[in-house]
């Protein structure tokens, strides 16, 4: 994959949020699905790249 993607986050608790960018200074993120989820919306997925600060 060409190295032209962004990852946009306002997820301000997280270790790796860039707030003043709202972005993420992670290069690639994991993205998991939801257990027991299947809305068909945005929700069924989470990062799963996440760190508390």
């Amino acid at each position: 994959m060409e190295n032209n993607q962004k990852i946009n986050c306002t997820v301000s608790s997280c270790k790796y949020n860039d707030e003043e960018n709202n972005g993420c200074k992670l290069q690639e993120i994991q993205v998991t699905p939801k257990t027991k989820c299947n809305s068909k919306k945005e929700d069924e997925s989470m990062c799963g790249s996440y760190e508390n600060n």
